[in-house]
C-alpha cells in the first residue's frame, strides 16, 4: 500500500499542474493579499509561506535529482525544468520567507498590506528564475523580482536622503541593461534560448563575441552578489532598509546571481569565454574577501559590519565557482545554503537590538547578556555559525573551498583564507561589545516566540548541514556533474 501511494504521489508530483503549482502558488497568495483585512495580514503572509515552504517540503521526499519536474505550457518563451539544484534554491527561498514573515511576526511591517503582496511577489519571481528553463525567461524573472525589492525599500526603509536608494536603482539597472545586451546578444548569435539549446550551441565558434557576451552577465551578476568594486550601494542600502527587506537581500535575493553563475553562464560559456575571465573573477573575489574583512572590522553599526561581513563571504564562493570543479560547485552550495542561513541569523539580531533600543552602533551599546540572556545565547549560537567553528555548515563550506583555491594557486589559498582570521575578529566585536561591554543598555525585552523559533531553526539547519553535508551534495551532484536537458 505504501509502494502504491509513493507512486501514485510520484505520478502527481512530475504532472504539469502540480509543478506549476509549486512555482504559480506564491503569485496567487501575493494578489489575494491585497483584499485581506489589514488585522489578518501577518496571519496571511505566514499561512502563504507556511504552506509554499511545505508543498516543497514534501515534494523534496519523492523528488528523483536525476529526473527533473519538466513544465511545458507551449509558449515559446515559458518553460520550467525543475532539476535537483533549481528544486534546492526553491526550498531554499521558501524557507527564507517562511522564516522573514515569523521573525518579523510582532512587527508592524508584517501589518502592512503593501509588504506582504511585494514579498510574495518577490517569493514568485525568484522560483521563476530558479525554475525557468529559457534564456528569456531568466531575464524576465530577474527583473520581476527588482521591483517588489524596490517598493519594499523605498516605502519601509529609513533612507533620509534620496542618495543611496538612488545609487541601488542605478547600479541594478546598469546590471539589467548589462545582462539584457547579452541575452540578446546571444539569442541572436545561437538561434537558441532555451537551457539545452544554448548548451548544444558551439559558443567557441564566436571568439571574442562569447567574451563580449559572457562579460554582460558578469556584469549584471557582479552588481547583485555583489563583488568588489560593484559593492558600494549595498552597505548603506542594508543599513537604512528594513530588517525584514536586508534578510531578503542578503538571504536570498543575491542567490540569484550565484545560481545564474552557477546554472547558466559557466556551463554555456564553458571554453575560451570562461579561461578569459576566470582570473579576474577568481582576483575580485579575493579582493573582496578581503577588503570586506578589513572594512566590517572598522564598523561601528552592527548592521553595516554584518553588510561588509557578506561581502567577503560571497567573494570566497564566487571565488571558487570559477574553478568550475564538479566537487567544488557542490561545496560551494553548501556554502550558498550557510550564507543564507548565517544572513537571517545575524541580521534579525541587529534588527532586534535596533528595534528594541533604537540604535545598531555599537558605542551605544553594552551589557545586554545580562538582561536579555535568550538573546544572548542564540547570537551567541550564530556567531559560532558565523565564524565556521566545527561540525557546522561554515566550516564544511570555508574549508573546502579553501582548499580549492589551494589546489589553484598557493596564492589564492593564502588570500583566501584570510577570511577565517578576519572574520573571527569582526564576528568577536559584534557579539562582544552589545553582550558584554560596559553595561550601557539596563532595559532589554529578552527574545519572544517566535524570534526563538527562528534562531533555533537556523542552529539546527547549520549543524545538520555541518554533520552531514552529503546530504546536499549528493542530491544536487547530477544537476552539476551532467547539466539536465
Amino acid at each position: 500500500m505504501d509502494g502504491f501511494w509513493s507512486d501514485h504521489f510520484c505520478c502527481i508530483l512530475y504532472s504539469k499542474t502540480f509543478g506549476l503549482a509549486l512555482i504559480l502558488l506564491p503569485l496567487i497568495f501575493s494578489l489575494i493579499a491585497w483584499w485581506i483585512p489589514s488585522n489578518f495580514t501577518r496571519i496571511f503572509g505566514l499561512i502563504s509561506t507556511i504552506s509554499t515552504l511545505t508543498l516543497s517540503a514534501v515534494t523534496v521526499c519523492y523528488f528523483k535529482s536525476n529526473e527533473p519536474i519538466l513544465i511545458d505550457l507551449g509558449l515559446r518563451f515559458v518553460r520550467f525544468s525543475i532539476d535537483s539544484l533549481g528544486f534546492t534554491m526553491m526550498l531554499l527561498t521558501n524557507a527564507v520567507f517562511f522564516l522573514v514573515f515569523l521573525s518579523n511576526f510582532k512587527r508592524e511591517l508584517v501589518h502592512d498590506i503593501r509588504f506582504t503582496a511585494l514579498a510574495l511577489l518577490m517569493q514568485f519571481g525568484l522560483l521563476g528564475i530558479f525554475t525557468t528553463n529559457t534564456i528569456l525567461g531568466f531575464y524576465l524573472f530577474w527583473e520581476l523580482t527588482l521591483l517588489p525589492i524596490f517598493l519594499i525599500l523605498y516605502w519601509f526603509g529609513n533612507f533620509e536622503k534620496p542618495r543611496a536608494i538612488l545609487q541601488f536603482f542605478l547600479y541594478t539597472l546598469l546590471g539589467s541593461l548589462a545582462m539584457l545586451l547579452a541575452v540578446i546578444g546571444l539569442m541572436h548569435a545561437t538561434n537558441q534560448q532555451t537551457y539545452e539549446g544554448l548548451l548544444s550551441a558551439d559558443l567557441n565558434a564566436l571568439g571574442n563575441t562569447s567574451t563580449l557576451l559572457m562579460g554582460g552577465f558578469l556584469l549584471a551578476f557582479a552588481v547583485k552578489i555583489p563583488l568588489f568594486p560593484f559593492h558600494t550601494w549595498q552597505a548603506e542600502t542594508y543599513t537604512k532598509a528594513p530588517v525584514a527587506g536586508t534578510m531578503l537581500l542578503s538571504a536570498i535575493m543575491l542567490k540569484m546571481a550565484l545560481f545564474g553563475l552557477l546554472k547558466w553562464v559557466l556551463p554555456i560559456f564553458n571554453g575560451i569565454a570562461t579561461d578569459f575571465w576566470r582570473w579576474p573573477v577568481i582576483v575580485l573575489g579575493l579582493i573582496g574577501i578581503i577588503y570586506g574583512a578589513i572594512i566590517a572590522i572598522r564598523q561601528n553599526n552592527l548592521k553595516t559590519l554584518f553588510a561588509y561581513a557578506s561581502l567577503s563571504h560571497l567573494g570566497l564562493i564566487a571565488a571558487a565557482l570559477m574553478l568550475q570543479n564538479g566537487e567544488t560547485n557542490q561545496i560551494a552550495v553548501v556554502q550558498i545554503v550557510n550564507h543564507s542561513i548565517v544572513s537571517i541569523g545575524l541580521f534579525l539580531a541587529a534588527g532586534i537590538i535596533e528595534h528594541r533600543i533604537g540604535t545598531a552602533e555599537l558605542t551605544g551599546l553594552g551589557g545586554i547578556a545580562k538582561v536579555a540572556p535568550r538573546f544572548a545565547f542564540w547570537f551567541g549560537v550564530l556567531t559560532f555559525v558565523s565564524l565556521s567553528v566545527p561540525f557546522t555548515a561554515g566550516f564544511i563550506g570555508e574549508f573546502f573551498l579553501i582548499k580549492d583555491l589551494f589546489a589553484a594557486h598557493n596564492l589564492t589559498g593564502i588570500l583566501a583564507s584570510a577570511t577565517l582570521i578576519l572574520g573571527a575578529v569582526y564576528m568577536l566585536k559584534a557579539y562582544q561589545a552589545p553582550m558584554f561591554g560596559p553595561t550601557k543598555v539596563t532595559s532589554f525585552e529578552d527574545l519572544h516566540w517566535s524570534e526563538i523559533t527562528v534562531f533555533a531553526i537556523l542552529s539546527i539547519a547549520a549543524i545538520y548541514l555541518g554533520l552531514s553535508p552529503q546530504c546536499l551534495t549528493d542530491f544536487v551532484a547530477h544537476s552539476l556533474s551532467q547539466p539536465t536537458l
